[in-house]
């Protein structure tokens, strides 16, 4: 699934990207070697956003002792609202189910950048999609089939466990 949402978000050497749901850190170690491989000069860069500390402290653990702290950052919120902080990002990748798309996600895609999420009920009846941003601001949906994802909590998620 991981190499399916990199896939389908068409990253690039250079490219700046928005993982909500850090988890471990592997998916955005991935992302990492994908926009801002070793000894790259791209200013490539995945910013990742997880709610839950303890999540934070064993995916910092994990990222610095396989060297991606120099391509990664980790930030602990609310990911359903983004990290509007350095926004605009060429991809957004959201790692839980969410109910519907949460805006503020689409607000912080660069024109051209592409947003992978799971979109449908808790636990069940989920569909990854693709957000595309066009020139004019609008935006084009692609859908990649069914998944099955844990629930994204958060403002414009789920909200205890609903």
């Amino acid at each position: 699934m991981c190499v399916m949402m990199c896939d389908v978000l068409e990253l690039e050497e250079g490219m700046k990207v928005l993982e909500v749901g850090t988890g471990s850190g592997y998916h955005a170690a991935l992302c990492a070697e994908i926009v801002a491989p070793t000894g790259s000069k791209s200013k490539g860069h995945v910013y990742t956003i997880e709610r839950i500390p303890e999540l934070v402290d064993f995916a910092l653990e994990n990222l610095e002792r396989a060297g991606y702290l120099d391509r990664v950052t980790v930030i602990t919120g609310d990911g359903s609202v983004g990290y509007p902080e350095m926004a605009p990002y060429d991809a957004i990748l959201v790692t839980a189910a969410a109910p519907k798309v949460p805006e503020p996600l689409v607000e912080q895609l660069a024109v051209g950048g592409r947003l992978a999420l799971p979109i449908g009920t808790l636990f069940m009846y989920q569909e990854l999609i693709v957000i595309e941003k066009l020139e004019d601001g609008k935006t084009k949906k692609h859908r990649f089939g069914s998944v099955a994802f844990v629930p994204l909590m958060g403002r414009f998620g789920f909200r205890n466990g609903k």
